[in-house]
């Protein structure tokens, strides 16, 4: 590969915050002059609403203080968080029912005490900087101070279990009605109790449809969220008198589309990147083009070996593409990001011109990588221009990360998929995969020494877990989609003789568990398609 710049996340702990290492001869850092005052400060505020998905996960640990104060420091309107409750009816944050997966404790969050909760570490699992993080109480998180604007940050509390509608019905009235806040549940009745209490309620469905916008219309709720690009479609161009969320919006096209409809309100993994494209839709209103920054997938391809360790790495040769949304010309300042890992990067251009409307191709190399899914590098470009017409000098930083993603053929013959060994000291694990008619048969072969192995399967946005093997339906139209469709599979198993019980996830690529942070998963190739 070409001489060029190396580029390396901390010590590839997963999430970090960006660090760049850079030879002296480098091009200036874009994200950082992006940091400087810009010029203008283009759609401060929504419609829509930018929201933290349970505070900044991408860079501290999901629904703790320091995550949700992190996304407020960087600009969200917002946060979003989920509630449960311990055993004695205490609401605090937490996403998950079990413990294991964000603290150092295990079993239930319901059958815990207060003191033992106290007890628990919810920061360390993510990096040692957040060691000693404390699992948060609702109570303590209505405090949370404003950030860079002088507004209180906006809240959308995720009910995720029942029984604890009225009780957070009853402490969003006592802390004032001055607080925007807004309460989201997949339980109807928990949106019929919150609304008679007075408090603004969001119903979350798992799609949009006729039945679930003619509930929140007939019960005069205040929104309907969906996953991202869920408001799309002939459902949304009709008009509807509710508020119109998206939960879970990270990629550049779907915050663009999310951003030029507009919605009411985003909740987002990501919300710097959504902040840039909310201005971005501001600066350029008459575009209606795709998002500017058009990044490629890398493909991760099987034996290849680096001796810096890791597997989910690789050597690519690729070419990124650059587009003008602005009426009138502007300087690119282009370069790669890496947030967990090391790559090194050759022959990407430091800075192109591009005329109004002018699109360009900037081919590069690069190589390396990280032991886990996730964190993919992102391709940041710094849009500049001077001073014209009706219009003062600006800049705009947008980024696109450039995903890396492994694909396994659906064939009638059996084919080995092989774990990640996710750390030097994992033993080699696999899985079987095999089409049979309209199904696939995904089935544990190795276990890699743990016990009691039960198979866990993304397939096209579902989930589904069961014993050491799965049969799923595949998809309608599943051979017509030459890309194929998302998917990835691994299994959870005890590890022998671990005090106290410990269950340990295995997987062939991102995607495992459903949380920001774990990668994209692979692809399922139809035969035909590969």
């Amino acid at each position: 590969m070409p001489a060029g710049s190396r580029v390396a996340a901390g010590d590839g702990k997963p999430h970090r915050i960006w660090a760049v290492v850079s030879e002296s001869n480098d091009p200036p850092d874009p994200r950082a002059e992006a940091a400087a005052p810009p010029a203008e400060e283009p759609a401060a505020t929504g419609p829509p609403w930018i929201l933290g998905f349970r505070g900044l996960p991408l860079e501290a640990p999901e629904n703790t203080l320091a995550g949700l104060h992190r996304a407020v420091e960087a600009g969200a309107d917002g946060v979003h968080y989920e509630l449960r409750a311990c055993d004695t009816g205490e609401p605090l944050l937490m996403a998950d029912a079990t413990l294991e997966r964000t603290t150092d404790g295990a079993g239930l969050l319901g059958d815990a005490t207060l003191p033992q909760l106290f007890a628990l570490d919810a920061g360390g699992w993510f990096e040692k900087t957040f060691v000693g993080e404390p699992i948060p109480l609702f109570d303590e998180v209505l405090e949370l101070a404003a950030g860079a604007s002088s507004d209180a940050p906006l809240h959308c509390i995720q009910l995720a279990e029942p029984g604890l509608a009225g009780m957070v019905a009853r402490r969003l009235v006592e802390s004032g009605p001055a607080r925007f806040a807004r309460v989201a549940s997949s339980r109807r009745e928990d949106c019929l109790e919150l609304r008679d209490a007075g408090v603004e309620s969001l119903f979350l469905a798992p799609w949009l449809d006729r039945d679930a916008l003619c509930f929140v219309r007939d019960e005069c709720l205040a929104g309907l969220v969906t996953p991202a690009g869920g408001w799309s479609g002939a459902l949304a161009r009709e008009s509807w008198p509710c508020e119109r969320w998206e939960l879970g919006v990270e990629e550049p096209d779907d915050l663009l589309r999310a951003c030029r409809a507009p919605l009411a309100g985003v909740i987002s993994a990501e919300p710097r990147r959504a902040r840039a494209v909310r201005a971005l839709v501001a600066l350029t209103p008459a575009d209606e083009g795709p998002f500017p920054v058009s990044a490629p997938e890398l493909a991760i391809q099987p034996g290849f070996e680096a001796e810096c360790g890791g597997e989910w790495r690789g050597r690519w040769t690729c070419a990124a593409r650059l587009r003008n949304p602005f009426p009138h010309a502007v300087e690119v300042r282009c370069q790669v990001f890496v947030r967990r890992g090391a790559f090194e990067v050759g022959c990407l251009p430091a800075e192109v011109r591009l005329g109004r409307g002018e699109e360009r191709e900037l081919p590069f190399d690069l190589a390396g990588g990280s032991w886990s899914p996730g964190g993919d590098p992102l391709l940041a470009a710094l849009f500049r221009w001077g001073p014209g017409p009706g219009r003062r000098a600006g800049k705009l930083l947008l980024d696109a990360p450039l995903v890396r993603r492994r694909s396994v053929v659906a064939d009638p013959i059996t084919r080995r998929v092989p774990m990640l060994r996710e750390s030097p000291v994992q033993s080699a694990a696999s899985m079987t995969v095999r089409r049979r008619g309209r199904e696939l048969a995904v089935a544990v072969e190795n276990a890699g020494g743990l016990l009691d192995a039960e198979s866990v399967v993304f397939l096209d946005g579902v989930v589904r877990r069961g014993g050491a093997g799965l049969r799923l339906r595949l998809p309608v139209d599943f051979d017509r989609r030459r890309g194929g469709v998302p998917f990835t599979c691994g299994f959870v198993g005890r590890v022998g003789g671990s005090s106290p019980p410990r269950r340990e996830l295995r997987r062939w690529a991102g995607g495992l568990p459903v949380v920001p942070g774990s990668g994209a998963p692979g692809s399922l190739l139809p035969l035909e398609g590969a």
